[in-house]
């Protein structure tokens, strides 16, 4: 199973949430609402999960063995930072533009 897409769907500059994800498998599979967290000086994502009526939470989907997560968590990560500077830059060009006007 090959990832064939990454959109970071939405960024967070406060708390330790930073992006909501969505990742495409084989150009078939779509699973949303993965989400990339910092804490404890590092990243991490957190699969999408539902509200048991105890109050705990369960994973819809998840991977099944270490290196798969390994290499979603890899993947996710690695395209939040591209897309973050990517909008840092965008954000930089945006206040330089109304400065000139």
């Amino acid at each position: 199973m090959q990832i064939t897409d990454i959109k970071i769907r939405k960024f967070f500059d406060e708390g330790p949430m930073k992006a909501v994800v969505s990742v495409t498998f084989d150009d078939a599979l779509a699973v949303h609402d993965i989400k990339v967290i910092y804490a404890r000086e590092r990243y991490f994502i957190v699969m999408p999960s539902r509200k048991n009526a105890d109050g705990t939470y369960r994973d819809i989907v998840h991977p099944i063995n270490a290196q798969f997560r390994a290499e979603l968590e890899s993947a996710v990560i690695d395209a939040y930072n591209v897309q973050l500077v990517a909008a840092q830059e965008a954000e930089k060009e945006e206040g330089s533009d109304v400065a000139l006007v």
